[in-house]
């Protein structure tokens, strides 16, 4: 199983962890794509459509420290898990792996730490694709918890419900989040195999999900319930482009945020999807970030491995 070494230092004590890491398609003089998973707290599987984008260069998947087939911490808690933790973790794959000039990726939370990462200003970053994301936390969960408003009445009064209980765990209030999933997360008829992996993933450990998120992505209680980098977009050197969907949580109104402060962007919407057009349109989809990222590429010097 491929994975590297990963240091942290929890209560003055130095730990070494395992990141597992997944390289698809050949190397060519291309530079990577590196796709960082949603959640926090999911895994990569959820990605792997994007896999398609092999023929052209390779594709670095990895599950994020505390997910997946990476090292697991279930005994900590938030001082633990912090955006920093995660920025630095993606800069010790690229460094591990010999990663020169690289494409990143983020999908949802994924978008969240590309954005950090792209703040730390990383040697060999050539571009960001933004996925289905946004500038501020905060923003994202109002817009959510307007979609949430139109939702059936009954539905509506079942999460309120189990919310004030402090019973989000039970049976019902899961099915009556899927009542919004299915709308505003993924709106194909049958999930894909690889999107229903990463649910089960964060059942089976909620670690992260629960301590940086929450219960649910409209009832966001975690440590990251306030994270935003709108005052620092500007910063942000590389081109960027922005995808997401029509019907998409991270709606239209988060997306204008980000092309507001980003100096360098463009902005692609599917029509006819939600939170993962990667799946919901995925032909249009890999046209469209394959063409940017091949205008994108820069001079490469170094592939994986």
């Amino acid at each position: 199983m491929p994975t590297v070494e990963f240091t942290t230092t929890f209560r003055g004590r130095p730990e070494t962890h395992q990141t597992w890491y997944h390289v698809v398609g050949d190397s060519s003089d291309k530079p990577p794509l590196i796709a960082l998973h949603g959640g926090p707290g999911a895994t990569h599987d959820y990605l792997l459509s994007m896999a398609d984008l092999g023929a052209d260069r390779q594709v670095v998947f990895y599950d994020q420290i505390g997910n997946g087939r990476s090292t697991h911490l279930p005994d900590r808690g938030a001082d633990f898990w912090t955006v920093d933790l995660f920025v630095r973790e993606l800069r010790n794959l690229v460094t591990k792996l010999g990663i020169g000039t690289h494409h990143v990726l983020g999908q949802s939370w994924g978008g969240f730490l590309a954005q950090e990462y792209a703040l730390t200003r990383p040697d060999g970053l050539t571009s960001l694709v933004l996925a289905d994301t946004a500038a501020s936390f905060p923003e994202f969960l109002a817009e959510a918890n307007r979609l949430r408003t139109l939702l059936p009445p009954a539905v509506e009064q079942t999460l309120r419900k189990h919310e004030q209980a402090g019973t989000t765990d039970d049976p019902e209030y899961q099915e009556a989040c899927d009542v919004f999933y299915r709308r505003h997360v993924c709106r194909l008829e049958e999930w894909p195999a690889e999107v229903v992996k990463s649910f089960e993933d964060i059942d089976a450990d909620p670690t992260v999900y629960h301590t940086m998120n929450g219960p649910s992505e409209f009832h966001v209680i975690g440590s990251i319930r306030d994270w935003q980098v709108v005052d620092r977009l500007p910063e942000i050197s590389v081109p960027v482009l922005l995808v997401s969907g029509r019907h998409d949580e991270a709606t239209p109104a988060v997306q204008q945020t980000l092309l507001a402060g980003l100096p360098t962007v463009e902005w692609t919407v599917f029509g006819d999807s939600s939170h993962m057009p990667h799946w919901e349109e995925r032909a249009r989809y890999m046209e469209i970030v394959g063409s940017w990222l091949g205008r994108h590429d820069g001079n490469p010097d170094t592939r994986v491995g």
